[in-house]
């Protein structure tokens, strides 16, 4: 029996058929349209949904079924077995807008020169004619300050491993930093050693500046930008594909459209900093997975490619797209093998994928909710525990983004 009409007939059998009901009865009417609000917004069983909101025949209950857009938006808030395929992407979204927000405060200072670890090798690469010209406009506000000397001594022993002193004394450049560092100092006791080393510490972010001209940012953040789209699109789908027919096949045209661009915008950085001094591999590469992230995304548009049983092939086509970064990684290898950072990076990308190929595995071998059907309805099924593996993996890429960004940032090509 068609499950609508079973709850409509359910509904007549509270209310009274139409011939026993009494004519202009707004009371019986009244009871009747809440009684038939509450059983139409019930949730289903699998049996009962429409064929196009058959997709995993192991999940057998809690389903929505065209419910109006109103009510679908609300169950955002209720308990059904897409509650947390819905919130597991879009708390990852949340995560990810926050990344961005904080990225775009924070990670251009992510050269850490402020501990001075590398700060002799940036100086040998330094432009101390520019240096010296761009020290001169800073204003000189505050008073000299009456320690050069032994502020001298003490960057000269932490910098140990570079004589700075000629650089210093050639452009008189101490003199001109002294006139740049905050007034709290100026009027401190300066030969004490907190002092000095905070001393220390203002002159390498004053000069830090003027040495090191961060890279560009924009490949990470197109792939923060993949990952919020793709997390957005994600819980978006799940949220609205039971209202029609008509928007589920919309949704699940954005939900694959997201997953292709997360996977083409997580090549972008290892891509963009592994090859950035070898442009031909750089635009080679980078070609490559964007023609393919389109290419996934038009084949999505055919309406097989959404049927049940074109689930492995749909996961094989991803899982394709994330394995074909291999060729840029052990690339990267090749060309900087001496480079820890070149190492750092590719541990982080080995856990990426992992994180992805097993969410794929998992998704495509409807695990573990084949192996108990009905038992995972709510939590625990195969979907979810690939949305949570996709948050992991591109937080996993997010911090091998700061390894390249801070690796680039210092070394330039």
């Amino acid at each position: 029996m068609d499950k609508n009409r079973g709850d409509r007939d359910v509904a007549k059998s509270f209310v009274g058929s139409d011939d026993d009901q009494t004519v202009g009865s707004p009371s019986r009417e009244g009871k009747g349209k809440r009684l038939w609000n509450k059983v139409k917004y019930q949730l289903v069983e699998y049996h009962s949904l429409p064929g196009y909101l058959k997709d995993n025949e192991y999940i057998l209950g809690h389903y929505r079924a065209e419910w109006p857009l109103k009510q679908t938006l609300l169950s955002v808030f209720t308990i059904h077995n897409e509650t947390l395929n819905v919130w597991t992407h879009l708390i990852g979204f949340f995560l990810f807008l926050s990344l961005t927000i904080y990225t775009a405060m924070k990670v251009p200072n992510v050269v850490d020169l402020h501990r001075l670890q590398n700060f002799p090798d940036v100086l040998r690469k330094a432009d101390f004619q520019k240096l010296h010209t761009e020290l001169i406009t800073c204003l000189p506000s505050l008073p000299h300050m009456p320690d050069l000397q032994r502020l001298r001594e003490e960057l000269k022993t932490s910098l140990h491993s570079m004589d700075l002193l000629p650089y210093l004394s050639n452009w008189h450049i101490m003199e001109l930093l002294s006139n740049c560092i905050p007034e709290s100092l100026s009027h401190s006791n300066h030969t004490d050693a907190c002092v000095l080393r905070s001393m220390k510490e203002d002159l390498a972010n004053i000069i830090a500046p003027l040495l090191v001209r961060p890279i560009t940012r924009w490949p990470f953040f197109a792939f923060l930008g993949g990952a919020m789209f793709c997390l957005l699109a994600s819980s978006t789908c799940h949220l609205l594909s039971c209202h029609s027919e008509r928007l589920s096949y919309i949704m699940l045209r954005l939900d694959y459209a997201g997953i292709a661009a997360l996977i083409s915008t997580s090549f972008y950085p290892p891509v963009y900093y592994s090859f950035m001094c070898y442009p031909f591999f750089c635009n080679l590469y980078m070609g490559f997975i964007t023609l393919l992230g389109i290419g996934t995304i038009l084949v999505s548009l055919l309406p097989v490619f959404q049927k049940p049983e074109y689930r492995n092939f749909r996961a094989s086509l991803f899982f394709g797209m994330g394995f074909s970064g291999a060729a840029p990684i052990l690339h990267k290898l090749i060309l900087f093998w001496h480079q820890p950072e070149a190492l750092h990076t590719t541990a982080y990308e080995v856990l990426m994928g992992l994180f992805y190929g097993i969410g794929a595995l998992v998704y495509a071998m409807r695990i573990p909710e084949r192996w108990m059907p009905g038992k995972f309805d709510i939590a625990g099924h195969s979907h979810q525990l690939f949305h949570v593996l996709v948050v992991a993996g591109a937080y996993t890429h997010y911090q091998a983004g700061l390894v390249y960004l801070r690796w680039r940032d210092l070394q330039g090509c």
